[in-house]
């Protein structure tokens, strides 16, 4: 977990104190009142409360919970999962080391990469796959270099891109990249991007090439780049109208790339309710209709409901749903019951999606989960 592009982890005292932010409540939304945006309910608790841990689903409709922590220095190596047969969650193996923060993704053959993340006061080069067919995690070889936060993308080949997150030296983020081979499980250094990121999203786009958004270096950014699967080389494209890092975004039907909320230098203080649209067409954003709360620390994706909507949850008590129809966003029914950063959204294969842990404004994760029904 990171404030100021550092360890969230060396800095719970600050968190209490930092973290006063006002959100706006939504008193006429209960959760029987109708809505067309869908509604969000309470669901079983994980057996652990999390923030900053991995959610991943697995190919036979359970969810991977990985990770995480339950206050600053209390970090876990253990997982559990999420079984949507009967609403409850189970213990599984744990990994090697005690992470928050670390990246993972779904591979084709049906294992979960789990890399980076931090292990105390710095992060770690650490990777290791997990089997969902012996719920177990297995070693693999380090990455190039330690990432706490970094972006991971599956590729349409099935091979991986890691870039950015932040290192034990760097206050920001860093510009290197590298890729996962699934097939030799070998990492491959790649050139780096042109700036250093950490807290910044990445999105597969229509076409393979992957979109990666804002982040922060030395400070916050307004640029974006473009990685290239075939050269493996990153250009840039049009810039953000608004520097943002903590954010998320998702991609439209049509293939443009949402992009909402997140925060600038301030932090708690900084949070952002604008939104804006990358068009692959022009290379260009646009400004777009803003969420009806400023949020940060969200999940890096948002996810794509049933109808195309984009589902956008974290860094405050509503939920919201980007309409590409209307181009707005509305307020989904329910609530959670606090504000919750680095949460994660996992759509299941009924259409669903699962929102796990996160914490408050201050450093105590919760075990609540819920469940957003279209």
């Amino acid at each position: 977990m990171l404030r100021s592009g550092r360890p969230l982890a060396i800095l719970a005292v600050s968190a209490v104190v930092c973290a006063s932010v006002t959100h706006r409540h939504h008193n006429s939304v209960l959760a029987s009142a109708p809505s067309p945006a869908g509604y969000v309910r309470s669901a079983s608790p994980m057996l652990a409360p999390r923030s900053g841990h991995t959610a991943t689903l697995l190919p036979d409709g359970k969810v991977l919970i990985a990770g995480g922590m339950r206050r600053n220095q209390d970090f876990y190596n253990s997982a559990e999962l999420y079984d949507p047969g009967t609403g409850k969650f189970q213990p599984t193996g744990s990994m090697s080391i005690m992470r928050v923060g670390a990246a993972a993704v779904l591979l084709h053959a049906g294992k979960v990469l789990i890399v980076g993340g931090w292990v105390g006061h710095g992060a770690t080069a650490s990777a290791e796959l997990y089997d969902p067919t012996t719920g177990k995690f297995s070693a693999l070889p380090s990455m190039t270099a330690k990432r706490g936060r970094p972006s991971c993308t599956l590729l349409a080949d099935g091979d991986v891109l890691i870039a950015g997150g932040a290192d034990h030296d760097a206050p920001g983020g860093i510009a290197s990249a590298e890729l996962f081979h699934a097939v030799t499980q070998n990492f491959e250094p790649l050139a780096p991007m042109h700036f250093a990121r950490i807290s910044q999203t990445a999105t597969v786009l229509n076409d393979g090439r992957v979109l990666i958004a804002g982040g922060r270096g030395d400070a916050v950014n307004s640029s974006a780049e473009l990685y290239e699967p075939v050269t493996k080389h990153f250009t840039l494209t049009g810039g953000l109208l608004t520097a943002r890092y903590k954010h998320s975004a998702g991609l439209l039907p049509d293939g443009r790339v949402l992009i909402a909320g997140g925060s600038d230098e301030h932090d708690w203080h900084g949070q952002l309710s604008s939104a804006e649209i990358y068009d692959p067409g022009t290379g260009k954003f646009s400004a777009a209709s803003p969420l009806n709360d400023g949020r940060f620390k969200l999940p890096e994706e948002a996810v794509q409901v049933t109808s195309g909507a984009l589902l956008v949850a974290g860094g405050s008590k509503t939920v919201e749903l980007y309409n590409p129809a209307s181009g707005t966003f509305l307020v989904v029914a329910g609530q959670l019951n606090d504000a919750r950063h680095y949460m994660t959204e996992t759509k299941l294969k009924d259409g669903s999606v699962l929102l796990t842990g996160g914490y408050p404004d201050n450093d105590q994760a919760t075990a609540e989960t819920w469940i957003y029904h279209p």
